[in-house]
């Protein structure tokens, strides 16, 4: 490649949203180049949905995301058409589930595969291994320096992906460097969650990061043991955000306990909410109301006798037995000397948590922050700046995050279509 080799588009970051702003500039007849920091373009899909991708969402409701007038001044009146037509035209047949969509393979890799077939087939440049050094208004509209890998890497050969992909970062922080200067007529942030350097370089105002959709640090109110007792437990729930008594926000789904606090997928939507201090309900009979669970004891006394706190073992059938500990535990210390099943009704439908914080946070799905809203237009996520030169930000460089669902990808492809679609 030439050393100052000239391009209409130049994409900085090889992930949904860059891919998806590269293959779009490219079907309109652009010149397009990616350069993407690691030894691949579009590895974190493969991590997506437990590797199978969960590409979209059949309902792509604004209020799912942080910003949730601008997600949706920059998504057209049917998203959900949009992206069918996008994954239709790169050859990727889906299915569903509860409403998430999926590739019809149900494996993250044959997206990928699509992606950077497509990549391939549009004549896309994609320089891996490489970081933007430099940008700099020019007379063709911007200049950049990047310094990129002196030769292509070698790695040892593996039965498996995961194993090729640390043997070829390997590779990469070994490999000796070279610089390299590009010429663009216009730029495309896509750098993902932490576009820090980037943001820097570019003069960007930066909102605060931190991750989200990871598990939840918790304890049960009044037995600080009690998550030892259910560690692994997994049940179904409705989950309640309360902050100073008032009730922000509900979910249903499977909540996994840890000794740190609890996890799954509900408790990583709820993980973009809290706040530290913030009570957590769990109702571990959601389909029953409050008097339909009472009858439903009251028939279990006519059946087994009465209930007592120090026997847990009825609630077996009911309960699993670590939890059937922990929720006599509860009522032995809310309600001392009774045996009403009333008051055990108050436990089972508002199991209280109190919250401390987020969990494992390297292991989160999606990092909240990032480049101001405030900086680009909609809805073609134009940058509005003094240089006259074209630049754009797209997907999760933007502070932009949303729940679990499908959101966030759909979030990536849709705003790097509706980037490059606009040059």
């Amino acid at each position: 490649m030439n050393a100052s080799a000239l391009y209409d588009v130049l994409v900085i970051g090889g992930g949904a949203s860059g891919l998806a702003a590269a293959i779009t500039a490219a079907r309109a007849g652009k010149s397009v180049c990616i350069v993407e920091r690691d030894v691949a373009c579009g590895l974190k899909l493969l991590a997506t949905g437990n590797g199978r991708c969960n590409l979209s969402n059949e309902s792509i409701d604004p209020q799912r995301y942080n910003h949730p007038a601008f997600v949706e001044s920059v998504m057209v009146p049917q998203p959900e058409q949009e992206l069918m037509g996008f994954f239709s035209s790169l050859g990727i047949m889906t299915t569903s589930e509860e409403g998430r969509l999926y590739p019809r393979s149900l494996r993250a890799e044959s997206v990928r595969d699509a992606l950077l077939n497509a990549c391939d087939r549009l004549g896309i440049t994609l320089i891996c291994g490489a970081n933007v050094a430099s940008a700099r208004k020019a007379s063709e509209g911007w200049a950049l320096q990047i310094d990129r890998p002196a030769r292509a890497l070698k790695a040892k050969k593996h039965d498996d992906r995961k194993s090729e992909l640390r043997s070829l970062r390997k590779a990469l922080a070994d490999v000796p460097r070279k610089n390299e200067a590009l010429q663009a007529h216009a730029v495309i942030i896509a750098t993902g969650g932490n576009p820090t350097g980037i943001a820097d370089m570019f003069r960007f105002p930066l909102t605060s990061l931190r991750p989200v959709l990871c598990p939840v640090s918790a304890t049960v109110v009044g037995d600080r043991a009690a998550l030892k007792t259910l560690d692994g437990l997994r049940v179904r729930a409705r989950l309640t955000l309360a902050r100073n008594h008032n009730e922000l926000w509900h979910e249903d789904g499977e909540v996994l306990f840890r000794t740190f606090g609890i996890s799954g997928v509900a408790v990583f939507n709820l993980s973009r909410r809290i706040q530290h201090g913030d009570t957590i309900l769990l109702d571990v009979f959601p389909d029953l109301s409050k008097d339909e669970l009472l009858d439903m004891l009251n028939r279990r006394v006519e059946l087994l006798g009465g209930f007592s706190p120090r026997d847990p073992r009825w609630l077996d059938g009911m309960l699993a037995p670590q939890l059937s500990h922990v929720v006599c535990t509860a009522f032995e210390r809310c309600h001392p000397g009774s045996r009403d099943v009333i008051h055990l009704v108050s436990i089972l439908k508002h199991f209280k948590l109190s919250v401390e914080g987020t969990a494992e946070e390297r292991s989160a799905q999606v990092t909240r922050g990032g480049i101001s809203i405030e900086c680009v237009s909609t809805p073609n996520l134009y940058v509005n700046s003094t240089t006259g030169a074209p630049l754009y930000v797209c997907g999760e460089a933007l502070d932009i995050d949303a729940d679990c669902g499908g959101f966030n990808l759909a979030w990536a492809w849709i705003s790097g279509i509706r980037a490059a679609s606009s040059l």
